[in-house]
């Protein structure tokens, strides 16, 4: 019995949390915006292949063989990101992806060596 109780309890308890989830006064979902770009080499202006590109700390991927990468949804805003390969200083920016508009950089790393003073 108290079995019973229980369950229909802790069913109750969920539906009126789901429905709760479901009314017209949550705001819209948040908006996209795609993120693309080409890295380079500061020096040579060669892609830089296999280089790392992190946006908002969570958001990852890495360039091609030409240098290209794309990261499909990023959340509309101010976002920060970092692009990083082995032998190159890291870069670190911040853009503004606006909802529903692809965002696109060119970013230039220097090596290591070149970067220090």
């Amino acid at each position: 019995m108290k079995l019973a109780v229980r369950v229909l309890l802790a069913a109750l308890v969920l539906t009126l949390g789901l429905a709760a989830c479901d009314n017209n006064d949550l705001p819209p979902a948040m908006q996209y915006s795609s993120f693309t770009g080409t890295v380079l080499d500061a020096a040579t202006n060669q892609p830089i292949a296999n280089a790392t590109v992190v946006v908002d700390t969570v958001l990852t991927t890495t360039t091609d063989a030409n240098g290209a990468f794309l990261i499909d949804k990023v959340p509309s805003g101010i976002v920060d990101y970092v692009v990083s390969a082995k032998g190159y200083a890291d870069v670190s920016a911040s853009a503004n992806a606006e909802p529903g508009k692809p965002f696109q950089i060119s970013i230039t790393m220097q090596t290591q060596a070149s970067a220090s003073p």
